[in-house]
């Protein structure tokens, strides 16, 4: 059974963004590890790995063998640091994998936003190690999560990838799609990444256009919620249907179609943006 409250006050609540670790997470740079002994933060793949009992689940501590771990800041004022482990590494003792993109995630809100926090910088750690512009190796920036390259100069910084989620309305329906790799009959909301030049607002709009061939009018922003499979940022819209007949893009979906609101199909789960999307506007429990 889930562990992840029944609804949200705000976008601001969902899993994953940093309002949700309620001020026991502390983020600071990795060369302001104070030493001695903290949490860690164990991801493999999209797990992350936890001791405790399943009602109570926590992060393990003491000291690791898989080398040394990455300071991230401090968890419940103490040092915690992020290691990965491979896919084919045996689960430790007294450990066990708990995934974060599960539909029902058992692990409480707090612990499931740290594991996306701790995979999102996983995905920058991997994508820096080299020069994007001379291949040489990059170095850290003091005080910040940061890098330069030493043989040319470049300084590199984090990158989180905005995308555009809508949802088009009009009257008694709502305009849904389904990718070939979902679970049978789950319809989500249309989404994709921004392109050169475009605003939040243009993306909405040429998205569902490209993936459905509707056309919308009057995008209107509702919040956003970081989505760190790998590292985006995900910004929802509500659009009204300005005209166009339903065409797939078969590169990219695998159906869309309108659905009565009193008729919906199987929806995403509620620890996303698009199901808070649905509830909120719909006015659904």
């Amino acid at each position: 059974m889930s562990m992840l409250p029944a609804a949200y006050a705000s976008p601001l609540h969902l899993p994953f963004n940093r309002a949700c670790l309620a001020g026991r997470f502390l983020l600071a740079a990795p060369d302001a590890d104070p030493g001695g002994e903290g949490s860690w933060l164990v991801m493999r793949g999209n797990d992350l790995l936890v001791a405790g009992s399943p009602d109570h689940p926590l992060l393990p501590g003491g000291e690791f063998d898989a080398g040394e771990g990455l300071y991230l800041g401090r968890w419940d004022g103490r040092p915690c640091r992020l290691l990965r482990l491979s896919q084919e590494t045996p689960v430790p003792d007294g450990l066990r994998a708990e995934n974060l993109m599960a539909a029902e995630p058992v692990l409480p809100i707090e612990l499931l936003s740290l594991g996306g926090l701790g995979r999102m910088i996983l995905h920058w750690e991997r994508h820096s190690r080299y020069c994007p512009a001379c291949s040489a190796p990059m170095a850290r920036l003091a005080g910040e999560w940061g890098k330069h390259c030493a043989a040319c100069g470049l300084q590199h910084f984090p990158q989180i990838a905005p995308c555009a989620i809508v949802l088009v309305r009009r009257p008694g329906e709502v305009l849904l799609t389904r990718k070939p790799e979902w679970p049978i009959y789950r319809y989500s909301l249309g989404a994709g990444f921004i392109e050169f030049g475009e605003c939040l607002e243009e993306a909405a709009a040429r998205e569902v256009l490209e993936e459905t061939g509707v056309r919308v009018a009057s995008p209107r922003y509702l919040g956003s919620q970081s989505w760190p499979f790998p590292s985006q940022l995900m910004c929802g819209f509500v659009a009204d249907w300005a005209g166009g007949e339903v065409a797939v893009d078969t590169t990219e979906l695998a159906d869309a179609r309108w659905f009565p609101v009193d008729a919906l199909p199987s929806l995403p789960p509620k620890r996303s943006i698009a199901r808070y999307i649905l509830d909120s506007e719909l006015g659904r429990d």
